[in-house]
């Protein structure tokens, strides 16, 4: 008999991909976005209730696993860390707890963020053990789908349960990660591709001259560089300039080494990065030791840099910061991956591509090599829903769905080591 399953804030259907391929009969499925709801009916022929809190538990169907990937919002760094508390979303995993308690499943398999775990000092997390522990035997761990084969890094928390105990469950863990590439699951000049508009193409090609401009028997920086910081002087330790008063800056030198002697308080906040016109009393450390870093790889360097600064300076802020994170590989921009994000264009390795995000379609992995962005159906391999059928209407929408979803090979593993363990029990619906 096929294992019953629910697939509750179903997004893409991530989980139903998963279970599908076991056999998994799924009788019910919840998704309050009217689109993703549409496309998840159009996909697998089951139309999803919209809002779970709009349903009597006990009007759910029977079922052996409860699948769920509650709004992570909540508890992401990205989000309002309103967690349990938040609003809008903070009160669905209660809801998932009523659906265990009046129906009883044998199994369940949450995902969730990592910062879940952390979240409000380790409160939330343990909020939501003790109610999931009432009636099951609980384990979690942190899961990437690099780990299984898939070049993407995006951790991600799994709590199961079993009401029959979890003797012999082990996680699918393993001590040797496989070689991967993101080409693997790249096409080949795909016609849908948004390419690389002729500012970012430029401002590219500005950095590459200053990387190849850079002495190759030499490490080149390894912390995020802030082009901004280039000849400048302002304090940081202490009081942020704010909190010093713009008018006594007026013996320091600003964002590209500009003075601030006889400015207006409104132009010497002007003359400041964005980042330094804080209204809070203090630097964080982390923020003093770039600035810092910077400061000092400029007097190094400075001969290197003057003749190319003046080119950098009129980018947009975000464009004027590097992170270079491909140690030891091809100092050459066009070889790798890259990120446009707000703390700066970021280059990666071509093993793993970034984890796709929900919250911005900015920060989606940039192909170098071909000038051009991932596509959605790229995205899709990226959380093994390479063979779904339809995706959503536009990219925009697609980009958000995949940041939303959860990693289909991801969940085959942890099913597998659940629900396939020896002597599992009776599979049967209560």
């Amino acid at each position: 008999m096929a294992i019953k399953f629910i697939d509750l804030f179903a997004g893409l259907g991530g989980f139903h991909q998963a279970l599908r391929q076991r056999g998994g009969q799924c009788v019910f499925a919840s998704e309050v976005d009217p689109k993703l709801s549409s496309l998840y009916e159009k996909n697998f022929g089951i139309p999803p209730w919209g809002d779970i809190r709009k349903i009597r538990p006990s009007a759910i169907p029977d079922h052996d696993v409860l699948c769920a990937g509650f709004p992570c919002q909540p508890f992401s760094k990205a989000g309002d860390q309103k967690g349990l508390k938040c609003p809008q979303w903070g009160d669905l995993f209660s809801y998932v707890v009523r659906i265990l308690e009046a129906k009883g499943p044998r199994y369940f398999i949450i995902e969730n963020v990592p910062n879940l775990v952390r979240h409000n000092n380790g409160k939330t997390w343990d909020t939501i053990c003790d109610q999931l522990r009432v009636d099951y035997n609980i384990s979690f761990e942190k899961l990437s789908p690099h780990m299984f084969g898939i070049p993407q890094k995006r951790e991600r928390t799994f709590i199961v349960g079993d009401r029959q105990g979890l003797k012999g469950f082990r996680w699918p863990l393993t001590d040797k990660m496989p070689d991967l590439s993101i080409r693997t699951v790249l096409d080949d000049s795909p016609k849908d591709a948004l390419v690389l508009n002729k500012d970012h193409i430029n401002y590219l090609e500005t950095w590459q001259e200053f990387i190849s401009a850079f002495p190759p028997d030499e490490d080149f920086p390894s912390f995020p560089i802030w082009a901004m910081e280039f000849g400048a002087n302002y304090p940081v330790d202490g009081l942020t300039p704010y909190r010093r008063g713009y008018t006594k800056l007026g013996a320091f030198r600003g964002a590209f080494g500009q003075p601030l002697k006889n400015l207006s308080p409104g132009n010497v906040a002007e003359a400041l990065p964005g980042y330094a016109r804080t209204k809070r009393d203090t630097f964080p450390r982390w923020k003093i030791n770039f600035i810092q870093k910077n400061r000092a790889f400029y007097t190094r360097y400075q001969e290197l840099i003057d003749g190319w600064l003046n080119k950098v300076r009129v980018f947009p802020p975000s464009f004027q910061k590097l992170e270079w994170n491909c140690k030891d590989s091809e100092r050459n921009i066009w070889k790798h991956l890259l990120q446009f994000r707000a703390s700066g264009i970021r280059v990666r390795r071509t093993e793993t591509a970034p984890s796709l995000i929900a919250m911005t379609t900015s920060q989606v992995p940039i192909i170098a090599w071909q000038k051009r962005y991932m596509t959605p159906r790229e995205c899709s391999r990226l959380q093994s829903m390479g063979m779904l059928p339809n995706l959503p209407d536009s990219k925009g929408s697609a980009y958000r769905a995949f940041g939303n979803a959860v990693n289909v090979d991801v969940v085959l593993n942890i099913f597998d080591a659940l629900v396939t363990r020896p002597n599992f029990g009776d599979r049967k619906a209560n």
